[in-house]
C-alpha cells in the first residue's frame, strides 16, 4: 500500500515524514517491526497482517477523543497506541479503521464492496451536497473565500451554492486545521502559499469547472467522517480500560527494542530491484 508523498502541509503545516506501509516497492516487507504480527496473531488467535494494524491505530486514534485524553502523554515524542487484547474489540477497531482509511483515500484503499466500501465512490448514501446554483467559472466573479449560511445550511462560492453542508462537515478540521478552508485557500483568486519560485506564480486565473466536481467529493469524504466519528470514541472507551496488549509482551519475546536493521532503508540491488521507490 502506498500514498502519495507528503508536503509541508502534512501535519498543521509544520512538516513531518511520511511512513509507508511498506518497506519494498513489492509490498512484501511490512514497515512494522520483525515478529510483532506473528505475535498479535497468536495473541489474539485471529490473522493479524500489517493492513490490520494500520486499521487499528486509525480507528484509535484518529478521532479528538484520543488526543484530549491523552494530551499529557503526547508532550513527550512519540505516538503510544492502545492494542486492544480483547479479540471481538480488536476486530471491531479493524472494521471501524478500515472504513477511515477508505475515507481518508478517497476509496483507493481498504475497498470491499461487500463491506459497502466501493472502490474510488465515496458517497453519503441519503442528503448529499448538491450544487443548486451553478458556481461561475469566469475570472471577474472568481471568489476570495467561501461564505456559509448555517441555518439553511449552504456553502456558497461566489454566487453558486452548495446543499446541504452540515455545520459539523464546514467545521471539520484535523490537528487545528481546517479542511475546507485548506481546500479552497489553494483555489481561490490569490492562491495560499509562499511565492519563492517564478513558477510559483503561475496559478489558474479563473475557477476550473473540475473543482466544484472534488469539491463535493470532499464534501461527501468529510460527510461520512462526521457521521461515523462517534463510533470511534465509543471503541476508545472500551478498548482502554479492557484488556490490552502491552508493550511487555513484545520486549519478553525479544521483539522489542525494535532491531537497528530493520529501521535502515532497503538498498536495491541488481538482483531485486526491490527499494520502495525503485518502480
Amino acid at each position: 500500500m502506498r500514498f502519495p508523498l507528503t508536503d509541508m502541509d502534512y501535519f498543521n503545516n509544520r512538516s513531518g515524514c511520511a511512513r509507508p506501509l511498506y518497506r519494498n516497492a513489492a509490498g512484501t516487507m511490512p514497515s512494522v517491526t520483525p515478529g510483532l504480527l506473528p505475535l498479535l496473531s497468536r495473541r489474539l488467535d485471529v490473522p493479524v497482517v500489517a493492513e490490520d494494524l494500520l486499521a487499528n491505530i486509525a480507528a484509535v486514534a484518529s478521532h479528538p477523543e484520543y488526543t484530549t485524553r491523552f494530551r499529557e502523554d503526547l508532550e513527550v515524542p512519540g505516538t503510544r497506541i492502545p492494542l486492544a487484547g480483547d479479540p471481538r474489540l480488536w476486530e471491531r477497531s479493524v472494521a471501524i479503521g478500515q472504513l477511515v482509511l477508505w475515507l481518508h483515500t478517497y476509496g483507493e484503499r481498504y475497498a470491499d464492496e461487500s463491506a459497502g466500501r466501493p472502490y474510488g465512490r465515496v458517497l453519503l448514501p441519503y442528503d448529499r451536497p448538491r450544487c443548486v446554483e451553478e458556481i461561475p467559472d469566469d475570472a471577474e466573479t472568481m471568489p476570495e473565500k467561501p461564505a456559509y449560511d448555517p441555518v439553511a445550511p449552504d456553502l456558497w462560492v461566489g454566487a453558486g451554492r452548495i446543499s446541504p453542508v452540515p455545520l459539523a462537515v464546514r467545521k471539520y478540521e484535523v490537528s487545528g486545521m481546517n479542511i475546507l478552508n485548506k481546500w479552497f485557500g489553494y483555489r481561490r483568486r490569490k492562491p495560499a502559499g509562499k511565492r519563492r519560485l517564478e513558477l510559483d506564480h503561475v496559478v489558474a486565473p479563473r475557477r476550473l469547472p473540475a473543482w466544484t466536481t472534488e469539491q463535493l467529493e470532499l464534501l461527501n469524504v468529510l460527510g461520512l467522517l462526521v457521521r461515523e466519528e462517534p463510533a470511534q470514541p465509543a471503541l476508545f472507551d472500551e478498548v482502554c480500560p479492557g484488556p490490552l496488549i502491552t508493550v511487555t509482551e513484545p520486549a519478553t519475546a525479544g521483539i522489542l527494542p525494535v532491531p537497528a536493521e530493520a529501521t535502515k532503508a532497503l538498498k536495491a540491488t541488481s538482483d531485486t530491484g526491490d527499494a520502495l521507490f525503485d518502480l
